[in-house]
């Protein structure tokens, strides 16, 4: 009796010990106690053994007490181990298969053992039976009674699935018997490449595989930093490398060479992420190997002998399966991008990199959790992004100007930006109605300008510009970078510009006069620019944009950084397919022209959403410069007013007296936010000419035209007659005859007539040109029958023809609209009538081919294509080619 209490004792103390695992140190106090318990009740069996037989009734209720003491004992241990296996497998790790769902650790958290059973201890209740897998070991399923031990491993998989992160945990199946069917539900798998079967004979390239992995991650993630994976996830919160889980289901003899790479495996597998799950394979004596032996009268757990448990049921066949498929759509769908924050120094840090050499900033994670960073200097200096609609370029871009604007002051860097699709997304970084706020860093932010590559080709020039003036102080100071030139000129002002052009294949596209200079400066802007601090990002969704790069191998030579965005074509080099199986929120970063062996794997965090970049924004703009000013926006479908431009507010009362008057005609597509102006000096043909049949935009350029004139001259110093001859302009002409006042008088198609023989004929008067008089004919050509009658001998068109001839020398310009080329060559003397008389004029919805010779230089007209909302501006006097111009909207 004393003899089996004491061999329980014992016993219970080792199933203790095994059950707890990892939470040993959590029931040392219990196990102290039971070795305490154990020593006494020794003691009680020698003290018994030598008291007469006379005292046996004693000594057996003294024993029976003590007994009734220990299994008492014995209870209160194991709920206290059943308590600690809980803290060890919590959640889906040890649940009831009836209220089971997956409840990963999230980050870098250890996903603990996991259970598949319970421990058999008499007189207690059951004791979680615990199994270490990830990050642990491997199991090895063996017995007389191999079937019986069917549920654990469906146990064993869907548990380690469930408290790992989606995605995270990579099964390999070899089962070769049922050719897979061990493992069918888990297929929905397959779809996300979270499970690969191999097929019979595979065995030996499996496990070379498996051997391969683990000698590049030895070798290239922990590099000697760390032990093991589970120790660099704890150090740096990230898991670089996901679980690989091989499950040998049966099998034939192996070879020599496989036995040799299965014992790599179970010896270096574990702290590498590689784990094996075997079942009819033997493996090899090692303590990160736990035995489960079925046996006919039931489970052993542990070596051998083992500890007796009892399997707990299979999982229901729809829970496994149900979990795979939303498992693998999670893994599908893509991973969540990282924190914006990620990518940003500490607060204290801001503004105090320099960029004399270059510019240096990550990106995002690589797998290994390092930071992936991007460079522009002399080498690379230029970059190239891809990606197809809905893959993160927007977003990469938002974190990249994010992450350098962090680093560099505004003294140090400036960013030019450019967007040619549809949207408004970089209008947040210049100043709005619903945020005052702007990035320091930012001089142009151009939106929608996807039908203005007019302006495209402005910033180029614009560039190009601040090259020749940077490259001649250069050449000044006798040197020829721009570090040397920060060097020698130390008060000058010279960061580093950064110019992003996204969808710049527009800029690029058709084969005029746009198309052609555009690339010719790309070119030369990209070959010269690196040493004088200016570098070109260029972005495109579709691989034409790309293609439109190909024709030019100088230029395309010079974008040795590459990133391409999943299911990117043609970003990185011929071979190099790796953006085709990106996962969503990364892209892969090449700094050597897009050769594999420069591939590097970024996560991109999330910079797009305004919550997220707006904290950053405020932040550096409350850090600005005092003498600091907002960046200029181009909005291409915004139309701007004429009181808001900055060439009408400057213009004061009395300058037309003392200086030549300008009419203020349009706003410029051009970087500063320029005003078209026509110079009316006494000279020949200082006369406007406004073409085509769109009302509002005709009536905007003279009424604008008009306004800016009045603004030059004093109550009374000017004359302005105002002639309507179409009935839906007079809207128009009637407010802007309201605004001149008492300066002003109006005609109609009555009375147009005695305005051409009056003015004409105060031409030859004495005195003429004293006092300014500006003609604003609206529709002139609908006045085509009344100027046919004779006034004073002469038709009104023949003095309209004197007027303009005659009249601008004598400070008499008219400034009129016709609703046609044609109409305008008829009222001018016909089709072979000089227009000499014509000095400026701005076409609307008129082909560039209708234009002609007699009023654009060279042969065929300008590359002119009309829209919405448009004009092509050419002064003889001053233009070699014409300007396209926005006319501005209404003044109110």
């Amino acid at each position: 009796m004393p003899d089996r209490r004491a061999q329980l004792v014992t016993r219970v103390r080792g199933m203790l010990a095994d059950a707890l695992g990892a939470t040993r140190s959590r029931a040392a106090a219990a196990d102290a106690d039971l070795t305490a318990a154990r020593e006494r009740l020794a003691r009680v069996r020698r003290a018994a053994a030598a008291v007469p037989d006379r005292v046996g009734a004693q000594r057996d209720g003294r024993l029976a007490e003590i007994d009734s003491g220990h299994q008492a004992r014995i209870a209160e241990l194991a709920r206290r181990a059943s308590a600690a296996a809980r803290r060890e497998a919590p959640g889906a790790a040890s649940a009831e298969w009836t209220h089971w769902r997956p409840t990963p650790p999230g980050g870098s958290g250890p996903p603990g053992a996991v259970r598949i059973g319970t421990l058999r201890i008499p007189g207690a209740e059951p004791v979680p039976a615990l199994v270490p897998l990830l990050d642990a070991g491997h199991v090895h399923l063996s017995g007389a009674e191999l079937a019986g031990g069917e549920p654990v491993v469906p146990a064993l998989l869907l548990r380690s699935l469930g408290r790992a992160d989606p995605g995270t945990v990579r099964l390999i199946g070899y089962d070769p018997d049922q050719l897979g069917g061990g493992l069918a539900g888990f297929a929905p798998l397959t779809s996300a490449g979270l499970l690969t079967f191999v097929g019979p004979g595979g065995l030996g390239r499996l496990l070379d595989d498996l051997v391969e992995q683990i000698r590049r991650i030895n070798e290239t993630v922990l590099a000697g930093e760390y032990s093991s994976l589970r120790e660099l996830a704890a150090a740096t919160g990230r898991r670089p490398e996901p679980w690989r889980v091989a499950v040998l289901l049966g099998g034939d003899e192996l070879s020599r060479h496989e036995r040799s790479q299965l014992d790599r495996v179970v010896r270096t597998g574990a702290t590498c992420g590689v784990h094996l799950v075997v079942r009819g394979v033997p493996l090899p004596e090692h303590q990160t190997v736990t035995r489960i032996v079925v046996e006919p009268e039931g489970v052993r757990l542990g070596d051998p002998p083992g500890l007796p448990a009892r399997l707990d049921p299979p999982p229901p066949a729809t829970l496994v399966t149900e979990t795979c498929r939303a498992v693998a759509a999670t893994v599908n769908a893509g991973p969540p991008p990282a924190p914006f924050a990620e990518l940003l120094p500490p607060v204290e840090q801001f503004w105090q990199e320099d960029s004399a050499n270059g510019l240096t900033a990550p990106i995002g994670a690589a797998p290994n959790g390092r930071q992936v960073q991007l460079s522009l200097g002399d080498y690379p200096p230029h970059a190239l992004i891809g990606g197809p609609s809905g893959t993160g370029k927007t977003n990469l871009i938002f974190a990249w100007i994010g992450a350098l604007a962090s680093r560099y002051s505004p003294d140090q860097l400036e960013f030019y930006l450019l967007d040619f699709k549809e949207g408004v997304s970089f209008a947040r970084f210049a100043q709005g109605r619903r945020d005052p706020s702007w990035l320091p860093h930012m001089r142009l932010v151009g939106i929608n300008v996807n039908t203005d590559r007019e302006f495209g080709l402005a910033l180029l020039r614009f560039l190009a510009e601040e090259l020749r003036r940077r490259a001649d102080a250069a050449k000044k100071h006798e040197v020829t970078k721009l570090s040397e030139l920060r060097t020698v000129d130390p008060q000058g002002r010279w960061p580093r510009i950064v110019a992003v052009v996204d969808e710049f294949q527009m800029l690029l596209a058709g084969r005029d006069v746009v198309a052609r200079e555009a690339a010719d400066l790309l070119e030369d802007l990209a070959r010269r620019g690196r040493s004088q601090g200016i570098h070109l990002v260029l972005a495109s969704q579709d691989v034409r944009g790309i293609e439109a790069l190909w024709g030019r191998p100088a230029l395309v030579a010079q974008f040795t950084l590459r990133i391409a965005l999943p299911k990117a074509l043609r970003i990185l080099a011929e071979r190099n397919d790796a953006a085709q199986t990106l996962p969503r929120h990364h892209a892969v970063v090449n700094a050597e022209s897009g050769m594999a062996e420069g591939n590097q794997v970024a996560r991109i965090p999330s910079a797009s959403d305004w919550e997220s970049w707006s904290e950053l924004q405020h932040r550096l703009w409350r850090m600005r410069p005092d003498d600091a000013a907002p960046a200029r926006l181009f909005d291409g479908d915004a139309i701007p007013r004429l009181t808001e431009a900055p060439d009408f507010r400057a213009l004061r009362p009395g300058e037309g007296e003392r200086r030549t008057p300008v009419a203020v005609l349009g706003e410029i597509i051009d970087v500063q936010a320029r005003s078209a102006v026509l110079r009316l000096p006494r000279a020949p043909g200082r006369n406007l000419a406004v073409i085509g049949t769109r009302v509002d935009e005709a009536c905007a350029v003279l009424d604008a035209a008009a306004r800016s004139l009045a603004r030059q001259h004093r109550p009374g110093e000017a004359r302005f007659s105002i002639a309507c001859l179409d009935p839906d302009a007079d809207p128009a002409a009637r407010e802007l005859y309201g605004e001149l006042a008492d300066d002003a008088a109006w005609y109609d198609e009555e009375t147009v007539p005695e305005l051409m023989a009056e003015t004409a004929e105060g031409l030859s008067r004495a005195g003429s040109g004293a006092r300014p008089h500006y003609l604003l004919l609206f529709a002139v050509d609908a006045a085509a029958g009344q100027l046919a009658g004779r006034v004073g001998g002469r038709t009104g068109l023949e003095q309209l023809r004197r007027i303009l001839h005659d009249g601008p020398e004598r400070r008499t310009h008219v400034l009129a609209w016709w609703r046609g080329v044609a109409r305008m060559r008829v009222d001018l003397g016909g089709p072979a009538a000089r227009t000499d008389q014509i000095g400026a004029w701005v076409a609307l919805d008129v082909q560039g081919g209708e234009l002609g010779s007699s009023l654009y230089p060279g042969t065929g007209g300008p590359d002119w294509y009309p829209r919405p909302w448009r004009g092509l501006f050419f002064d003889r006097s001053v233009h070699r080619t014409g300007q396209v111009i926005i006319p501005y909207g209404p003044a109110r």
